[in-house]
């Protein structure tokens, strides 16, 4: 008894003497309070002559130099608090974006969404001498607001019409007139352009500021997904176009028209029913525009090159894979109007290519058993190009420089982690940004040669935060499969963790193509929730199965026309390879994922009930027939030509299988996983006499946030957490 006492007192006395107790994690300080938000660097812009750059802040937007990281004294380029004097009823800025000349500043405000990621604002046109600040436009908010390359004009898309507005005339001209809502699109994307090939802009200047080139869709004959919005006497019916697999897509063409003579010009890009048009682009020069195409099945890419004066079409280059091929994260044509790069897994890994304009092969840049990520930056005139890869190890980003001919390849990040870059123009300064599993980000500014020059923002204050609240921290480690394949994974255990001693054992999981959970870098929210869990006696893990990303594409791609086999066999072969550590509770295994990650723990505790006591699916696909043309053919080509591929994997032909906890949640308004996945799921576990859980989020989308949303529902999973495993 007296031993015990000495400890207590010990104990109490070295707290006292270290300082500040520890705290633990609570749901209020990861969703409510902000306890552990990071801080960073808002809108970075690297200015023209490649030795200043800008940041948007709450009183402007100010400019700096790179090589000492200060404030240039007395410019302000935009101050809010003097506009606001002008115009009382300004609101605050949310974006802007120079001329080329960097005599004019368009910023937007006053963000509506429309889909996802695209949206609706109020644009303002600044003039850096004149100091004059002037709406856009008083006939409605825009979309995509763009200046013209010479800066005397900007164009912009409103209800589905494009617009040139000339900014010393202020004559605003429409330049198409059929945009319909849920009929005609002109110079943005439809639905399922915008998820799943990533760009929202459908109209682009030409280098001379004489073309547009642009986007038409044609979705009049895609079938509308109705969803209703709860909260009035009667629901709103909300009607959007959404071609769910083996259905119809919209129509796709690709128009030029010439401000001179004010024709518009649609090219002959091919048949429009089964290909996409993912990419198009101007080259350097001002008659030629790049197109990217690709069939629907997505294993034939093709680029070519129209003639804006003659609306001739050639084809430069052309590859083909036997399963898919993603849409190239870089295609970037060269400003001496001769050369473009490309990435491509031609030769089994995610590497950079140079061709010539006639489509000849000059370079395979990268080489080895590495992905690429990214190219950050090109330095043209000393030929060097800037990239990001995963060469160090999967879950790493590292940043590197080669010369255009290969060769001078040089490691320019430090330690092991998660890098990014943002090069100045001329590329003799960057910006970098790093983290590491436990480290929240830090920004740094650093010459070419990698030597860094400035620390703008190391998160000091929020990495001694994190200290106070435990030591719990990620680590990573890799398993072997009885299929011999190594997978990697990550895990969270208690400060106090002792081996002797049997831990229940919670996966979070996502599993979806080319996705990488499994990364070395700052996890942001769910990094706190996982360490929260870990204080309450939980063991997390994450284990990135086959096929994900960062490995080649032969891991990648293995799941080809097979979604959910592999990734749900991985999942469960794990479960059952930490089941047999002696630390690990083997009866109190638990399962969580968002999205594919709901799908996926929703296939584990069905086809893994011996192995899973517990699951949770937040917004799951219960179906691949119920998901978008563009992802899901992707991978498993259309319902009509692989039936089983759609439902040998579909949770709901297993919901005979439960055996555990279930706990599915959805958001109502859920316009990319539609709430109709989780009717389906809910119908076929009520017919198979099998009892769960459920919880809904009226009108909330597929993120489920706003309010204390996120807090209820992490609130939510944590008691059922705690209650059933």
């Amino acid at each position: 008894m007296k031993k015990t006492i000495l400890c207590i007192l010990a104990t109490v006395l070295f707290g006292c003497l270290s300082g500040v107790a520890q705290q633990n994690i609570t749901l209020e300080d990861i969703w409510l309070k902000g306890t552990f938000s990071a801080k960073g660097i808002s809108e970075i812009r690297s200015m023209k002559d490649g030795e200043h750059y800008c940041i948007l802040t709450r009183t402007g937007i100010e400019k700096y130099a790179y090589k000492t990281g200060q404030k240039v004294e007395d410019v302000c380029l935009f101050n809010t608090p003097i506009m606001k004097l002008k115009s009382k009823m300004m609101p605050i800025m949310e974006s802007y974006a120079f001329d080329n000349d960097e005599k004019q500043i368009l910023l937007s405000c006053e963000f509506e969404p429309i889909y996802r990621h695209s949206g609706e604002s109020n644009y303002y046109v600044y003039n850096i001498e004149n100091k004059t600040f002037e709406l856009i436009s008083q006939n409605g908010k825009q979309r995509l607001t763009t200046f013209s390359p010479d800066g005397k004009m900007v164009a912009f898309v409103r209800d589905n019409n494009i617009y040139i507005l000339d900014l010393q005339t202020k004559e605003e001209k429409q330049i198409t007139f059929d945009g319909k809502m849920n009929s005609i699109i002109n110079g943005t994307m439809d639905w399922v352009y915008e998820e799943e090939f990533g760009i929202i802009q459908g109209f682009y200047w030409s280098p001379d500021s004489k073309k547009i080139a642009y986007y038409r869709f044609d979705e009049s004959k895609v079938k509308e997904y109705n969803m209703q919005m709860w909260g009035g006497l009667y629901p709103d019916d909300y009607k959007f176009k959404y071609p769910k697999a083996g259905e119809t897509n919209s129509v796709v063409d690709v128009l030029i028209y010439d401000l001179p003579t004010q024709k518009t010009t649609k090219l002959d890009v091919g048949s429009q029913n089964d290909q996409y048009i993912p990419r198009i682009q101007w080259t350097a020069n001002a008659n030629t525009l790049a197109i990217m195409r690709m069939n629907r099945w997505q294993n034939k890419m093709e680029i070519l090159l129209a003639d804006a004066a003659t609306a001739q079409i050639s084809t430069i280059h052309t590859e083909q894979d036997k399963a898919y091929i993603d849409v190239p994260e870089v295609w970037m044509f060269l400003k001496d109007g001769k050369h473009f790069l490309i990435t491509s897994e031609q030769d089994g890994y995610n590497h950079i290519y140079m061709y010539s304009l006639a489509g000849e092969l000059v370079k395979q840049i990268t080489t080895g058993n590495y992905d690429v990520v990214k190219v950050n930056g090109v330095d043209e005139k000393g030929k060097k190009i800037y990239y990001t890869s995963k060469e160090s190890s999967p879950i790493n980003t590292d940043l590197y420089v080669i010369n255009f001919d290969g060769k001078k390849k040089t490691k320019l990040s430090g330690q092991l982690g998660t890098y990014s870059a943002s090069f100045g123009e001329g590329c003799r300064y960057y910006i970098s940004n790093f983290t590491d599993a436990n480290t929240p980000p830090v920004y740094t500014i650093h010459n070419a040669k990698g030597k860094q020059l400035v620390v703008l923002q190391d998160n000091a204050d929020l990495a001694a935060k994190m200290k106070q609240y435990g030591n719990e921290v990620k680590t990573f480690g890799t398993f072997t499969t009885s299929e011999g394949v190594d997978l990697n994974y990550y895990i969270v255990k208690p400060a106090s963790f002792d081996s002797t001693k049997a831990y229940p054992l919670f996966f979070y999981v996502y599993g979806g193509p080319g996705s990488q959970q499994v990364t070395n870098r700052y996890g942001g929210s769910d990094y706190y929730w996982h360490r929260m869990l870990a204080q309450k006696g939980y063991i997390v893990v994450c284990v990135d199965g086959r096929g994900t990303g960062g490995r080649g594409a032969e891991f990648k791609k293995v799941t080809y026309k097979e979604l959910g086999k592999y990734e749900c066999i991985d999942v469960i072969e794990a479960a059952k390879y930490f089941g047999k550590q002696k630390w690990v509770d083997e009866n109190r295994i638990g399962i969580f994922g968002w999205s594919f990650g709901g799908y996926l723990s929703s296939l584990a505790i069905l086809k893994g009930n011996d192995v899973f006591k517990t699951a949770i699916a937040v917004a799951p696909v219960t179906t691949w027939r119920y998901y978008n043309t563009i992802y899901t053919e992707r991978f498993l080509r259309r319902p009509q030509e692989n039936a089983s591929g759609y439902d040998q994997n579909s949770p709901i032909n297993f919901a005979d299988q439960l055996k555990g906890n279930y706990l599915i949640v959805h958001g109502t308004g859920d316009d990319n996983v539609h709430y109709q996945n989780a009717l389906d799921m809910i119908s076929a576990l009520q017919k198979a006499g099998k009892q769960f859980d459920m919880q809904m989020y009226p009108n909330k989308n597929h993120s489920i946030y706003g309010g204390n949303t996120r807090w209820h529902l992490y609130t939510l999973m944590t008691n059922y957490i705690e209650e059933n495993l």
